[in-house]
């Protein structure tokens, strides 16, 4: 290859790489606003800090979110709403995340558990019919 082609492809290619450097492209693996509040909610969540995990998720919702993090943050407020006693509105979560995700399971060990286990499934039985 000619030196002057050799140094026309070099070129060319920094000329590209800097257009692409001015433009705003963002970074595929990044997290989106949405993902860094479903993040932070479920570590609170993980801390037993329910009421900044409630309200974390919940803006995790508002920002948006892909459908199956949207099931998860739904998911984790239903964790929180049935441990707080309030079952109507862990019920209701749980019916959110199955109205996204009709095939949503808890995992072996949240399924289980002795609060919110019996209460997912009769939300997933009453969601079934």
């Amino acid at each position: 290859m000619s030196k002057i082609r050799m140094l026309l492809i070099v070129g060319l290619a920094a000329l590209m790489l800097g257009a692409c450097s001015q433009m705003n492209v963002s970074n595929p693996f990044k997290p989106t606003p949405g993902e860094e509040k479903l993040t932070s909610g479920i570590k609170s969540y993980e801390d037993t800090e329910y009421k900044k995990a409630s309200v974390d998720l919940q803006g995790a919702l508002q920002l948006g979110l892909k459908k199956s993090d949207q099931v998860q943050a739904h998911k984790y407020l239903a964790f929180i709403q049935c441990v707080s006693g309030h079952e109507k509105q862990c019920r209701e979560e749980f019916r959110k995340a199955l109205e996204i995700d009709p095939g949503f399971e808890l995992q072996a060990a949240e399924a289980g558990h002795p609060v919110w286990g019996k209460v997912f499934r009769s939300v997933k039985g009453t969601a079934a019919k």
